[in-house]
């Protein structure tokens, strides 16, 4: 890890104690519940309404970070308690897409990797390979979302978001020695880079490939504000998800394209005080905020000055730090009584009010983890 300034580290210091503060009582109230979205200060449970919610492994991955550091049996208890109910997902099947990467990365994944629980690992390998079984081969990519209603058809596309989902796939190649993942982890990042990713560093949220030759046909608006702009948590799941294909690979074309949209994304956020608008390419009145983007983007930047020469470093680091302490000295609520830290996250730029700045799940794990990060440099959870 890049060591950063002394201020910066008491800084992270003390927010670090602050966490544990707040995730202490936290997790007292919230036990096996998995939330997405506090309202009125309370989590509610989100995985009982919908069981394959793609957030819905965000809190116990916090769990994990906590207990990696306090070794509280509580955070343990409750994690296992979670990824215990994430059986009956595994079991429903349809359900799944391609964000079980997510939900079983942050849970079981993780969960092995603290405790080796070897029934956590068949869990994880079990997900790595639903994940390998939506891989396209024609077309070069991981399909991303099963059939919609209303005639849309989903067959061909591709989002950005999946970039995180591939650690899942680098790690079941490394665990059981079978390359089959890497190369199917591989090829869906070189077709995202080919085809999502824009010469400036911006990207699109979604693409539409023709299933049977891999050619892109539309990208269509998805979660930004409209066709060609550039929605920020995009960017941000770019930028991480390359660079930790480059940790996976050591295949510098994915350091490359994770470094230009750290550029990008970088350049971009500067005009608005290192708080991340919606999309980049929005009107700028009314800024609708996304912390979310922000916190995703300096996991990512840590990242990456963990992976540059030793001249580079500084830029990345830099950028990190500037989001997560604008971020969290404007937006972070240490009330012990109230569920949630970081608030105003969106979840996307046309959306109803009950998602539109508000205190999100995973704007919350991706602070933990950067600051996490700062305190165990050599702990990596992709």
């Amino acid at each position: 890890m890049t060591p950063i300034s002394k201020d910066d580290k008491i800084w992270a210091d003390d927010l670090w104690e602050k966490i544990k503060a707040k995730m202490s009582t936290e997790c007292k109230r919230v036990g096996t519940k998995v939330p997405y979205i506090a309202v009125n200060g309370q989590y509610i449970d989100k995985m009982a309404k919908d069981l394959y919610w793609w957030t819905n492994s965000f809190y116990p991955g916090i769990l994990w970070l906590m207990y990696h550091d306090t070794k509280d049996e509580i955070y343990r208890k409750n994690a296992e308690g979670i990824e215990d109910r994430f059986d009956d997902a595994l079991s429903g099947f349809e359900g799944l897409h391609h964000d079980v990467g997510f939900q079983w990365t942050l849970t079981s994944r993780l969960s092995y990797q603290l405790t080796q629980n070897p029934k956590s690992r068949v869990r994880a390998l079990h997900a790595a390979n639903l994940l390998a079984g939506r891989y396209n081969p024609k077309g070069r990519f991981i399909r991303s979302w099963n059939a919609w209603g209303g005639g849309i058809d989903t067959t061909g596309w591709v989002i950005i978001d999946c970039m995180m989902n591939l650690p899942l796939l680098y790690w079941a190649s490394d665990e059981i020695k079978d390359p089959r993942f890497r190369y199917i982890a591989m090829e869906h990042a070189d077709t995202a880079a080919e085809k999502i990713v824009r010469g400036d560093g911006s990207c699109n949220h979604i693409i539409s490939l023709d299933p049977e030759t891999g050619a892109l046909l539309e990208t269509p608006r998805g979660q930004g504000y409209a066709v060609g702009s550039s929605w920020t948590r995009g960017q941000a799941w770019a930028l991480y998800g390359f660079a930790l294909s480059y940790s996976h690979t050591k295949e510098e074309k994915y350091l490359n394209v994770s470094k230009k949209i750290a550029h990008y994304f970088l350049s971009s956020v500067t005009r608005y005080d290192f708080i991340p608008p919606v999309d980049f390419r929005s009107p700028l009145e009314p800024v609708k905020i996304d912390t979310s983007a922000g916190m995703i983007a300096s996991c990512g930047l840590l990242h990456l000055a963990d992976s540059v020469p030793e001249y580079e470093k500084s830029f990345y680091l830099d950028g990190a730090m500037k989001l997560l302490k604008n971020i969290s000295a404007k937006y972070a609520d240490w009330d012990p009584d109230r569920d949630s830290i970081i608030q105003k996250g969106t979840a996307q730029y046309h959306d109803k009010l009950e998602e539109f700045e508000v205190p999100l799940i995973y704007s919350d794990y991706f602070f933990i983890e950067a600051i996490h990060r700062i305190q165990y440099p050599d702990f990596r959870v992709w």
